[in-house]
């Protein structure tokens, strides 16, 4: 298993320390870097800034949200950083969530895996730069349906590095990890948890045996963020992480328009989930940071001391379809390498 690390999306401004902690990453000899938005931050200014000080780090968003750009856009912005990388780019899209699509892009939510489809298509048009990019699809038309008739298909000016980047997709749901195994280079979960392992196996299993499947599970990368919070109180550490998974489970979404509400409740946590949701969206972040269960926090991340981390890696999530655990979070200088081990050994 290879590690990553998270550099995420910012919260009231820039984070601190994160040029440090990438250039410590980039000596330990960590593979890659992510970084991610919602409606704020973007993802790939910060991997750009970030990115520029590496050499050797793959650098890749989790995500970039297809709402925010059109395809060719994406297509445009990522085959510049690969250029610029020297070829370490990978694309994480993802459809994000009817709240965040139909709020802040103010863009249609609709039929997110037809869309998906149609975005990754012309993306890797664009980097093939064998013709004219045209496409007639139900979400996207180039040249534009219906617009002044003056639209011609283009081809990108710019020769990509590769004229194949990898692209890897953001998924919760079994359909749409399914449409990752069968379209994408790889998955990028949210909220993973070992104890879904052999439901999201199914899932891929699913999209690798449709005809004209991309890739093969040999092949396929699985890079899952994981928070990481040390403490030798392991509800010392847990309690860092509840504010998140509520406002995740409570927050993010409307009820019954919740993914994240979702990938908790497949794991058992049904009943908890429908308490911090009704409390955070009654106003109650606090209460609702209180009603997670401190397992609930262990389920999906590495929370306690290092050799209880370093346990459950061994035992829960080496055996996983995970290929690369991007790290939120970084160990201890006097436990890093122990933790940093774990995972690669």
């Amino acid at each position: 298993m290879k590690v990553g690390i998270s550099a995420g999306y910012w919260s009231g401004s820039p984070p601190r320390g994160i040029a440090e902690r990438v250039a410590e990453a980039e000596s330990q000899g960590v593979n890659s870097l992510w970084t991610a938005e919602t409606y704020g931050s973007d993802a790939l200014t910060p991997l750009a800034w970030w990115g520029s000080q590496t050499s050797s780090l793959q650098l890749g968003t989790s995500i970039c949200q297809m709402s925010a750009r059109t395809p060719t856009a994406l297509a445009m912005a990522a085959q510049t950083i690969d250029h610029l990388s020297g070829g370490r780019m990978i694309v994480g899209i993802g459809a994000s969530g009817p709240q965040v699509v139909e709020g802040w892009y103010g863009q249609p939510y609709p039929r997110p895996l037809e869309r998906t489809r149609e975005y990754i298509e012309i993306m890797r048009a664009v980097w093939a730069r064998d013709k004219p990019v045209t496409f007639n699809g139900r979400h996207y038309q180039l040249p534009l349906a219906g617009g002044t008739g003056l639209g011609k298909p283009l081809k990108s000016i710019v020769h990509p590095l590769r004229p194949d980047i990898p692209v890897y997709l953001g998924a919760e749901g079994p359909k749409n990890v399914a449409l990752a195994a069968e379209i994408a280079d790889g998955w990028t979960p949210l909220w993973f948890s070992p104890k879904s392992d052999d439901f999201y196996r199914a899932a891929l299993a699913e999209g690798f045996a449709r005809a004209g499947a991309r890739r093969t599970a040999s092949d396929f990368e699985i890079a899952n963020t994981c928070w990481l919070i040390e403490d030798n109180d392991v509800e010392k550490a847990a309690a860092k992480l509840k504010p998140v998974v509520a406002l995740y489970a409570g927050g993010m979404g409307a009820k019954g328009a919740n993914f994240h509400n979702d990938v908790f409740t497949r794991m058992g946590w049904g009943e908890a989930c429908a308490e911090i949701q009704r409390l955070y969206l009654d106003g109650r972040s606090d209460l609702a940071a209180q009603a997670v269960p401190t397992e609930m926090v262990e389920d999906v991340a590495l929370v306690g001391p290092a050799d209880k981390i370093c346990e459950d890696i061994v035992t829960r999530w080496k055996p996983t379809c995970l290929t690369t655990m991007i790290l939120a979070g970084w160990p201890r200088p006097e436990t890093r390498d122990r933790i940093l081990e774990a995972i690669r050994s």
